[in-house]
């Protein structure tokens, strides 16, 4: 009895050796490389990126790590539990249609020739005229891709939201293709900003970097500015964002959600809190409300911006009123401070900066004909 329990325990140090050895092996390849430097982030946490000589860079998302190669440098040998992106990166699927508007904005767009969203899906008009000019094919939903069309494309890359989570069965089976698949996190992201400093991420992997850094700092100066101020902590104007669904509820965002924080950057105060609503514990960044709850918590806000991107934009106030009788009673809408988002809100993610921009102006009584994504509605 002793022996077998001597054998055992032995087997199962040989495995745990083993299994080390080769976590350590796996990093091989680079330990034997210097490393030059890393990516300096402002506001993004869920991605970083160590820089090493040779054009290697190192990149970790949550616990992927992805080795990019430069286009003229060798695979290392020792590569386990990497994996490997090798420049040039062409031919990209892009299932995250956040990240979209970030390949546009430093001008990487021509290197995305397949999404997961057909034309009808889209808000930004240079998406949609490649998609109808051909230049980007819709080859199917991200979870239900055409796999031919991924190899006869020569897909170069694979890159998928945190919804490929739910179906692994997808990610596996375009690895198993000789596909790399990296899975972008940027919804995870506290900061508003935070989701639009991606765009260096996907800079460097089509070695546009520098392109990339450059046109984050032009987006994000403005703000900049906006957030060494005082003036806008004092006084701040209670907002409620919202839509009315089809089946009558509220649809609020959570508090500590990215709109709602947008508008704590912005000088305003956003209405909810934890406090005062019945929030679940899922990854759903907004819920419905019954609409005594909503009357009861905002019918005194200073601010109404309805969300037009879920059930269509409005031309009026009335139009609102139509959709919840009791915002008659509403202090915006007795006042006039009534606001619409325009369609492209959410899919333009370069547009964070602007949009905290527009809330400011509103916020402030700043208001002219140069808002971008909001709408005054009277």
């Amino acid at each position: 009895m002793m022996k077998k329990l001597f054998c055992l325990f032995t087997a199962v140090c040989m495995i745990l050796l083993t299994s080390c050895g080769t976590k350590k092996d796996a990093l091989n390849g680079l330990v034997d490389m210097n490393m030059v430097g890393n990516m300096e982030l402002q506001y993004a946490t869920q991605f970083s990126a160590d820089f090493y000589e040779g054009g290697y860079s190192l990149i970790t998302i949550g616990e992927d790590k992805y080795l990019l190669v430069p286009p003229d440098g060798e695979i290392p040998e020792n590569t386990d539990g990497l994996t490997i992106i090798k420049q040039p990166v062409d031919n990209i699927y892009l299932a995250a249609s956040s990240a979209m508007d970030l390949f546009d904005g430093f001008g990487g767009i021509g290197s995305v020739t397949m999404t997961s969203t057909d034309s009808s899906g889209w808000s930004l008009p240079n998406i949609v005229s490649a998609i109808e000019n051909g230049d980007i094919t819709y080859i199917g939903k991200y979870n239900m891709p055409d796999y031919e069309a991924l190899l006869e494309c020569d897909c170069g890359l694979a890159i998928e939201s945190t919804m490929i989570y739910h179906n692994p069965e997808t990610r596996d089976k375009i690895q198993q293709l000789g596909i790399p698949v990296l899975v972008e996190r940027s919804s995870y992201e506290s900061h508003p900003l935070g989701r639009m400093e991606w765009i260096k991420l996907y800079g460097l992997l089509l070695g546009k970097y520098d392109e990339a850094e450059k046109y984050f700092n032009e987006k994000t100066s403005a703000f900049n500015v906006l957030s060494e101020r005082d003036d806008h902590n004092e006084n701040r104007k209670t907002v409620a964002f919202f839509y009315i669904s089809s089946n009558d509820y509220v649809n609020i965002r959570k508090p500590g959600d990215y709109i709602s924080k947008m508008i704590e950057l912005a000088g305003g105060k956003y209405i909810f809190n934890a406090n005062d609503l019945n929030i679940d514990d899922d990854a759903l960044s907004t819920m419905n409300i019954q609409t005594e709850t909503f009357y009861e918590i905002a019918k005194d806000a200073d601010i109404l911006i309805y969300n037009s991107t879920i059930e269509g934009k409005l031309d009026n106030i009335q139009q609102l009123v139509d959709k919840c009788s009791v915002l008659s009673d509403f202090k915006a809408v007795k006042e006039g401070n009534v606001w619409c988002t325009e369609q492209n809100m959410f899919q333009q993610t370069t547009g964070a900066t602007d949009m905290i921009m527009d809330m400011n102006h509103i916020f402030s009584n700043e208001t002219d004909d140069s808002l971008t994504y909001l709408q005054k509605l009277y």
